[in-house]
Order: C-alpha cells, then sequence, then structure tokens
C-alpha cells in the first residue's frame, strides 16, 4: 500500500500498562501531511521520548483530521467486565476512532496495528465504517498514518496521567515494572483498596497481588 494514499491510521497506548487509561486514536493523513509528518520525525511512539510526543502532539492535531478516545480506568474496568477480552474491547475502540473521523471526513481505507481477529474491528464498526476497507498489520507503526496516531494516543496517556498523579498526590510509573507494586500499596494505604480501580487495570494480576 503506498504511503501516500490518503487513509486513516489507528493504534492504542496504555495497553501494557497497570496504571492509567486506555487511549485509542485514530489520524487521517493524506500526501501533503504524510510528507510533513516525516519530515518532522513522527514515527512509532515507542521509539520516541514523552517529551518529544508533546511537541509533536499539535503538528499532528493541526494538519490532519482525527480522534482520540480516551477510556479511564473506572470505564475501563466496566467494559472489561462486560466484554471479558481485550481484543474486542482494542476492536470496540478502534471502530470508534474510525468512525469518529468518518464523521469529519470520508475515507475509503484505514490501517490498524495487528491486535487480533480483522473480523472484530469489522463487526464493531457502524453505518459509517462498514464500507471502509480496513486492513491490520504486524508493526503497522511503520505506516505514517498509524505511527500519527500512536503519537496521539500516547500524548493523551501522558496527559491522563499528569492529571492522575495531581489528583491523588503520587507518581503513577508507566509500565508494568516492579515499583508498580510500592505505588499501588502506597495508593491504598492513603485511599483504601476499594478506591485503586479508580487509577488502574483491574484484570493485571499485579491488581490481585497487592
Amino acid at each position: 500500500m503506498s504511503e501516500y494514499i490518503t487513509h486513516i491510521g489507528t493504534d492504542e497506548s496504555g495497553k501494557g500498562d497497570f496504571f492509567g487509561p486506555l487511549v485509542i486514536a485514530g489520524v487521517m493523513v493524506d500526501e501533503k501531511a504524510a510528507k510533513m509528518f516525516l519530515e518532522a520525525g513522527i514515527k512509532d511512539s515507542k521509539k520516541v521520548t514523552d517529551k518529544k510526543i508533546l511537541t509533536l502532539e499539535p503538528l499532528i492535531k493541526q494538519n490532519s483530521v482525527y480522534s482520540v478516545v480516551p477510556i479511564s480506568n473506572g470505564k475501563y474496568n466496566e467494559l472489561y467486565k462486560n466484554i471479558k477480552n481485550l481484543n474486542k474491547l482494542l476492536a470496540w475502540g478502534h471502530a470508534r476512532v474510525i468512525e469518529n473521523v468518518l464523521e469529519q471526513k470520508t475515507c475509503e481505507y484505514a490501517l490498524s496495528d495487528q491486535f487480533g481477529d480483522e473480523s472484530l474491528i469489522k463487526s464493531a464498526l457502524m453505518k459509517r465504517g462498514q464500507s471502509i476497507r480496513l486492513e491490520q498489520m504486524v508493526r503497522a507503526e511503520s505506516d505514517v498514518a498509524v505511527a500519527a496516531a500512536s503519537i496521539l494516543a500516547r500524548a493523551t496517556f501522558v496527559h491522563k496521567i499528569q492529571e492522575m498523579e495531581n489528583k491523588y498526590g503520587l507518581k503513577f510509573p508507566k509500565g508494568c515494572a516492579p515499583q508498580v507494586k510500592d505505588v499501588a500499596r502506597e495508593f491504598i494505604a492513603k485511599y483504601g483498596k476499594e478506591r485503586l480501580a479508580e487509577v488502574c487495570k483491574t484484570h493485571f494480576k499485579t491488581y490481585n497481588e497487592v
């Protein structure tokens, strides 16, 4: 697929982080934006520092049609309890951002990172999205639209973690490193274990361990 066929790329951030939301983003990129984004150094957010991500975020927002859907921990845990399957939850989120972008502008092609059966996103798409040609690709972040979506998703994740830190007065480590458990215990000591679900993903085994 040529880089310069206008298309929507989707990606998510926060999937492997115990603390913080799951954020899914979609970005529609045309030829002009693709060239600009590549020159600006937009690539898979895992290869870019959080500091740099926050400087790239406004560039993407000003030069593309996009949608960002953050799913807070409370909402995420409720959805997970009902859906009981992370891939289905991701598919729902990816379908939402595609629909949101299509509401702003029509597009015939969308690309997402491979995370489960392609039919999951297809079946979650509504009326507008049903006619779109949708592909999933392993390491799709090599595509500039998916890379831009990964940057927006990560930037929103970073903002949301910052909001949580301000609200609860704790420093929430990213990922699933050992210090995550220490902070979880600190949170419980401060706010009680019932409220831990407000800031973390309860289906992680870390949750039961603390």
